[in-house]
């Protein structure tokens, strides 16, 4: 199991980078969240076992159509027992 913080940067609001991440999230089977940065960025916890944890954070590198990602920063951090599913927070 894994746990990441990860923020990205770019042109990723307003191209349904946060509704695209948690599809992609659901479909892997992970539990977090995702939400909008004051700074224009986007924020991502994400837990979950390493290899889609993994290929989430692969994917964040890209993030959907109309996207530009310009960087991504992350770091491992420790699970958090609460989370169950992964949702969209405002």
């Amino acid at each position: 199991m894994k746990a990441l913080h990860i923020k990205i940067y770019g042109r990723v609001q307003g191209v349904w980078f946060r509704a695209n991440t948690q599809q992609t999230a659901q479909r892997l089977g992970l539990a977090g969240w995702v939400r909008n940065r004051p700074d224009g960025g986007v924020e991502v916890h994400v837990q979950g076992s390493r290899d889609d944890v993994n290929e989430l954070l692969s994917w964040c590198h890209q993030g959907p159509p109309g996207a530009r990602v310009d960087r991504v920063d992350f770091e491992e951090v420790g699970m958090d027992g609460a989370l169950t599913g992964f949702t969209i927070r405002y």
